[in-house]
């Protein structure tokens, strides 16, 4: 699994820590690796009776890390390599969501549907995007690359790439990147 190889090394990067110490403390590992080792099994060609029972499998464990670590990410949802889940707990990822490489998302983070008929949807976050603490990002919106969401955002527009929104329904408040949050 290359991508969480490339995961553990942000997180390793973050903390100073050995893989050892990070995979036994690192609750949001967890929740990556299963949705890792799960997404590779849904994207993989293996015959469809053995994946059926091999995602079934990963639904298992993947309903097993929610309830330990309060993190959903289904294996179907797309995110790129160097995910990072800052801190424990309260992160909801939709199925269909598309987050890009080099991500870093806080606690209590929702990315999800809304919208009603034709302006129904989940978002797509770009890369280089900081998700800031109980932000939620939702609807057919897109997240331009090196984007800051601020704290307790509600974000239901597109943002532009290089940029930096907050509040309540978020708006841009400077073109700072997310280059010293990441």
């Amino acid at each position: 699994m290359p991508r969480f190889r490339d995961d553990l090394k942000k997180y390793k990067e973050y903390s100073g820590k050995s893989s050892i110490t990070l995979l036994l403390t690192q609750q949001s590992l967890w929740a990556i690796f299963i949705y890792r080792m799960s997404n590779g099994i849904f994207k993989s060609s293996l015959p469809k009776p053995l994946k059926r029972i091999l995602l079934i499998a990963g639904v298992f464990l993947q309903k097993i890390i929610e309830i330990l670590t309060g993190i959903s990410i289904p294996y179907s949802a797309k995110i790129g390599k160097e995910f990072y889940i800052g801190h424990f707990g309260g992160v909801i990822i939709n199925s269909r969501a598309i987050i890009g490489d080099n991500c870093n998302v806080s606690q209590g983070v929702t990315i999800g549907v809304s919208g009603r008929k034709n302006n129904r949807g989940v978002p797509k976050i770009g890369n280089n995007v900081y998700i800031g603490v109980n932000s939620v990002i939702a609807g057919p919106i897109e997240i331009g690359d090196n984007s800051v969401i601020g704290a307790n955002s509600l974000v239901i527009t597109n943002v532009p790439k290089d940029s930096t929104v907050l509040g309540v329904p978020a708006s841009k408040i400077s073109n700072k990147t997310s280059q010293d949050y990441i």
